[in-house]
């Protein structure tokens, strides 16, 4: 599978909620939905868990896509990702990237040097 970059540097190809929705998995689903609701103390139903990418123009995305602070500062400011940003790193990415993914932030450094 080809790597999918979020706007936050997360590699969307290794996410779990992508990978069950690509493979239409169901029990991946669960379990997902499962681990998300104690990670996060939330609540996740399996249907909850279908993504392409919070930069996929068509979906579908997970529900915090819509809420997500980075997500809508990339998008708001027209770009694919924060390594494209002028300001990067911001303190808000800054925030953000202490619970991303591993290896957002090297994503994020890797892009914003081949520019």
């Amino acid at each position: 599978m080809e790597r999918l970059i979020a706007c936050c540097g997360m590699d969307c190809s290794a996410c779990e909620a992508c990978i069950a929705t690509i493979k239409d998995d169901d029990e991946l689903r669960v379990k997902v939905a499962e681990k998300w609701s104690r990670m996060f103390e939330s609540s996740f139903k399996p249907e909850d868990i279908n993504c392409m990418g919070c930069t996929s123009p068509q979906g579908p995305h997970v529900a915090y896509s819509n809420e997500c602070p980075i997500r809508k500062c990339a998008v708001g400011r027209g770009i694919p990702n924060c390594g494209h940003c002028e300001e990067f790193v911001c303190p808000k990415l800054n925030v953000h990237l202490e619970f991303a993914a591993p290896g957002a932030r090297d994503t994020l450094e890797k892009i914003k040097n081949n520019l």
